[in-house]
């Protein structure tokens, strides 16, 4: 027997689809009749794919790979939530190249032996009836980093002693992060198309993985985020300068990744909304704008871009970051104002079901993005359910697990 039919599920489109109850169901506690569909668990078409509910599962750095290699560990952490009804998983940043990482220890997908781990991860998730994605990333001047339970062993930065790079980090220009941090070589015209080949190839990687979505980060101070900012990009030839200049290596990386990308397939963009660095004489605008990158939006609407992942930050130590539950929504919001044709998401201190509930009943945003508290409750979103009183769909073997109102065993 193929082992794949212990997986499959009877009704809906698997774990965290909103379902009616049985008369059994109800009768043995397992819902008090029944239920409506809340705004979080409907569910998103976005070209070819539909996702089952507004949840997705944010890109963390897990720090448990070797030579870039997917390893058991990812395909335990990435299966537990495709069996807990996440919409939408999407697997950490990696690597486009090597000295793309922001550790030694992170993810890649700069050889095609990568993707053998990576597909068998991505079979398990679709026999679950989970959507998939995977973040391409290139951490420029922020590279050669250690994983953050290593710091107090080895220091922030990673030496060659230690796996590091430090002598081979590029950057829009030779800025570092902080004075404390590697410094980058500035990136020739050569490079540049070189890392956007390497964006193309990394999308091609993904889609003989069978990925649902690929998402470019272009958020946090990395390489992509790193040209649009004028604190990290000072560049004075056409990646540089003016507006349309700066954001000239993510528009023509977007082109160059469609290429091998299929049509029919989801493409995100995760954007740093506002570098939250405040004016100066050196930079009067501070950085990085909200304004911008609604400017942005509407670009990357005409590139084939579906949805903006709407982060902040990451640019330069003197950010102050107004910290508070959901403090990016309205960037997310504000997408969706501005650039009607382009989904958005937002992320950010997102715990609780009646709050991401709220953001999608209330059209903040298209979609939420759930780091940490998936991290500390992997139930999330099968919990989300029960306490937004709908009732989802549970794996057959996790079902004797589900909360009842009342015991019976009819």
């Amino acid at each position: 027997m193929d082992s794949s039919t212990f997986y499959q599920e009877q009704r809906g489109t698997g774990p965290g689809t909103s379902v009616q109850p049985t008369a059994s169901e109800i009768k043995q506690g397992f819902a008090p009749g029944p239920t409506t569909t809340p705004a979080l668990f409907t569910p998103l078409k976005i070209r070819s794919l539909t996702l089952k509910n507004r949840i997705a599962m944010s890109p963390m750095c897990m720090y448990s790979s070797h030579d870039g290699f997917a390893t058991d560990f990812h395909l335990v952490h990435t299966g537990q939530y495709a069996l807990r009804g996440v919409g939408l998983i999407i697997m950490e940043a990696a690597a486009v190249a090597p000295e793309g990482r922001i550790t030694p220890n992170c993810l890649g997908i700069w050889k095609d032996e990568h993707v053998e781990k990576l597909e068998q991860i991505t079979r398990f998730a679709h026999t679950n009836h989970a959507s998939i994605g995977i973040q391409l990333a290139h951490a420029g001047r922020k590279a050669s980093t250690n994983a953050p339970w290593l710091i107090k062993v080895h220091g922030a930065n990673a030496d060659e002693e230690h796996g590091g790079w430090p002598n081979d980090l590029i950057g829009p220009s030779s800025v570092p992060f902080s004075d404390r941090s590697w410094m980058p070589a500035e990136m020739t015209v050569e490079q540049i198309t070189s890392i956007q080949r390497e964006f193309a190839l990394a999308a091609g990687r993904a889609r003989r993985a069978n990925f649902d979505v690929l998402e470019l980060h272009g958020a946090h101070g990395y390489l992509i985020h790193s040209f649009l900012s004028p604190i990290s990009n000072r560049r004075t030839d056409a990646y540089g300068g003016s507006f349309d200049n700066r954001i000239r290596f993510l528009v023509e990386t977007v082109r160059s990744v469609r290429t091998q990308w299929p049509v029919n397939r989801p493409l995100f963009v995760r954007l740093s909304m506002t570098d939250w660095v405040e004016p100066s004489g050196d930079i009067p605008t501070g950085g990085w704008t909200e304004e911008e990158s609604i400017a942005l939006a509407k670009v990357l609407a005409q590139e084939q871009v579906d949805l903006i992942d709407c982060s902040t930050s990451g640019s330069s130590p003197l950010q102050k970051i107004p910290l508070g539950l959901g403090y990016q929504v309205p960037f997310a919001h504000a997408v969706k104002r501005n650039v009607p044709q382009m989904l958005s998401a937002a992320v950010g201190l997102i715990t609780t079901a009646k709050q991401a509930n709220s953001i999608i009943e209330s059209k903040h945003a298209d979609l939420v993005f759930v780091g940490r508290a998936l991290l500390r409750e992997p139930n999330f979103v099968l919990d989300a359910a029960r306490q937004l009183e709908a009732f989802a769909q549970y794996p057959h073997q996790y079902e004797r697990g589900r909360s009842k109102t009342k015991h019976s065993f009819v």
